[in-house]
This record gives C-alpha cells, structure tokens and sequence, in this order.
C-alpha cells in the first residue's frame, strides 16, 4: 500500500490556523503531539489530512508548504525502489514513536515524507505544545 497521506504546511500562530480551518472546513484535530522537536498537528478535513508545524516558514524559497506526506506498509522496500532509480535520501530512516520516516526530494525540489505506522501505533489525539 502506498497513498498519498497529507500536506505538512508552517503556521506562525497555530491557534490562529486551527480555529480557521476548524470553523472554515469542520476541521477535526486528530493528532497533536511533539514530533522531531516541534508541536504537530493531524487535522481530518473530510477524511483528508493537513498537518501544521507550530513554527514559522523556515525559507522563502518553499513558502508554507513544507512537504508531502506519503505513507507506505513498506518503508524499507519503497526506499530501496527509489534508491534503485537514482532517488537520494537525506539520511537514514528515523524513529519517531509511532512512525517511522525518510525524507527526500521529488523534481524541483518537492520534499517528500515517506512514512510508515509502527506495530500499534497510529493517529490519535495526543499531549499539545
């Protein structure tokens, strides 16, 4: 399985961008925890995710979209597929309870989250900030 999971975008006041999405589309917080050092968000908008980084854009050059999201049941194999065609990973697979990921770029310079669930884990309402 493979499937495009969620777009990841930067908020400079994520209270502000939640309460919008959530009074605009119906928004649904599903997930809300610490990830790699930074407050993330899963919002369920019609059964399609958008996450939010409590953080500012970090480059003009990629605006508020920091990367597509892509989830797989089979990290190592997809990564090995793209490798095979030339793809190059930032570094190796990180483990970040309860996901698993590797970064890399698609043509010009879209950055590309691949994912997996771990054993047990999936998206749930979490501690936020």
């Amino acid at each position: 399985m493979i499937c495009l999971d969620h777009v990841h975008i930067f908020s400079s006041d994520v209270e502000k961008t939640l309460c919008f999405y959530q009074s605009m589309f119906g928004a649904r917080i599903v997930y809300d925890a610490r990830l790699v050092g930074q407050r993330n968000i899963r919002l369920d908008i019609g059964g399609q995710a958008l996450h939010v980084y409590a953080q500012k854009p970090r480059s003009a050059n990629r605006g508020l979209v920091h990367h597509l999201g892509i989830r797989t049941d089979d990290l190592e194999g997809l990564i090995a597929h793209m490798q095979e065609n030339g793809v190059v990973f930032r570094k190796d697979i990180v483990e970040d309870t309860p996901f698993r990921y590797a970064m890399c770029e698609a043509p010009d310079g879209v950055l590309l989250e691949l994912y997996e669930v771990k054993p047990g884990g999936e998206w749930m309402v979490g501690e936020g900030g």
